[in-house]
């Protein structure tokens, strides 16, 4: 098997001087739900420009990382979240005015949390936390940069993946109830879905979720807990549910 290089020498009398220099930064989106709502975690900007300003976590790749390492290490030494393997690219911004400091490109990556554990600041940001990502969509925050469109674009890819993909299951434990699952196309659709519909769509199709036989813990109000269900290997092929197909659904944005 030949192994291709990408290492070799510049070309005799080739000039890097001749065409202009930019920069390139990651931005990362994070994902998860919290108490029924999704969440995204976003860092306030300690250094001009936008100091103050929210902003989605990520900053300048060095020369010596991929993109890849560049976006881990900005979202751990931001944040405190490390998302070894979950980090998939959705998009990449060059609008030469996005950034006053300089023309820079940055690439946006997304990761699908069920639990983002401790959040710390660090570095450049002056404080790190989760929000609810209707308050972005609705113009409740104001973010630096270009990062609001970065975010909704990200969510729009979530709302197609939750059609085409098993996602979904990224946001739930191992066991879930379906009121868990449910919140979370209801949260990312931003839509109300009907209770009883929803489970004979994922209930009523083999293979999407398995009854474990044991019921969730109690909740604060009391009542007959939730039975708890399993993935099933029907998400490998898409999802049980679509926004055009979904009935009895009131908008919420």
């Amino acid at each position: 098997m030949v192994t291709k290089s990408y290492k070799a020498g510049a070309p005799e009398q080739y000039d890097p001087s001749q065409f202009p220099a930019f920069a390139v930064t990651v931005d990362v989106v994070i994902l998860t739900m919290s108490d029924g709502v999704l969440h995204m975690l976003l860092v306030r900007r300690g250094e001009t420009p936008f100091k103050g300003m929210w902003a989605i976590p990520g900053g300048f790749k060095r020369p010596n990382e991929t993109l890849h390492e560049a976006a881990r290490r900005e979202l751990a030494e931001e944040t405190g979240v490390d998302v070894p393997t979950l980090l998939t690219q959705f998009g990449a911004y060059g609008d030469p005015d996005r950034d006053p400091r300089m023309n820079v490109v940055t690439i946006g990556y997304l990761a699908v949390l069920r639990e983002v554990g401790a959040i710390v600041a660090g570095t450049d940001a002056a404080e790190a936390l989760l929000v609810p990502v209707a308050d972005v969509l609705r113009g409740r925050l104001d973010l630096a940069f270009d990062h609001e469109q970065i975010v909704r674009d990200a969510i729009e890819r979530v709302r197609t993946e939750l059609e085409v993909t098993g996602i979904a299951t990224a946001f739930v434990g191992q066991t879930f109830t379906l009121a868990e699952l449910r919140a979370v196309y209801e949260g990312t659709w931003g839509v109300q879905l009907d209770a009883a519909n929803f489970r004979r769509s994922v209930v009523a199709e083999d293979g999407w979720v398995i009854p474990t036989g044991r019921l969730a813990p109690p909740g604060p109000s009391g009542g007959r807990p939730a039975e708890l269900y399993r993935a099933g290997k029907a998400w490998k092929h898409g999802g049980p549910i679509h926004r055009l197909k979904s009935t009895e659904r009131k908008s919420r944005q």
